[in-house]
């Protein structure tokens, strides 16, 4: 998640970010991994709107997540019109058109190419590589979504999001 939060921060002034909190990626009631044990992020698959509220407020709240964040509808309406589990990112013209589609996470996540696409459109950002934090965000069940100004939502037509509080 560091790569994607320095891409924000060189980029808010020049295009709009938003995250969206899908399905839980490996829920203990499905598919735990040890990183999740050893993270300490250990999540049931949330049956509710009210549970994956919860899940996602922990998150942004532990890794002091500053981007903005929607949290999907149970229907995961906004994973199914994007793709976006476990994770994704997308780039949205002003148009609404996807600009930029990214490979599915884990093994093709690549926020570098993110970078490309703003860099190309808006200019290098220039700066030296931030060192790896301890307290560094785990893998996410998130796709951040790079939005030009004044593109529409991230989600699809209708698609309503819960904003994290």
């Amino acid at each position: 998640m560091g790569d994607v939060v320095q891409i924000y921060e060189d980029y808010k002034d020049h295009a709009d970010f938003l995250t969206v909190y899908v399905r839980e990626a490996h829920p203990t009631d499905e598919w735990q991994m040890k990183s999740n044990v050893k993270d300490e992020v250990c999540y049931a698959q949330p049956k509710t709107l009210e549970q994956r509220v919860a899940i996602a407020n922990d998150f942004t709240k532990r890794y002091k997540f500053n981007l903005p964040f929607g949290i999907d509808d149970m229907s995961n309406a906004a994973n199914d019109a994007y793709a976006a589990w476990p994770e994704r990112l997308y780039v949205i013209d002003e148009s609404g058109h996807i600009a930029y589609r990214g490979g599915m996470g884990p093994f093709n996540y690549n926020p570098s190419e993110v970078r490309e696409w703003l860099a190309a459109r808006y200019g290098a950002v220039k700066h030296e590589t931030p060192k790896s934090s301890a307290t560094a965000a785990p893998a996410s069940t998130s796709g951040a979504v790079a939005l030009p100004p004044a593109a529409p939502s991230a989600t699809a037509p209708s698609t309503p999001l819960t904003p994290a509080k």
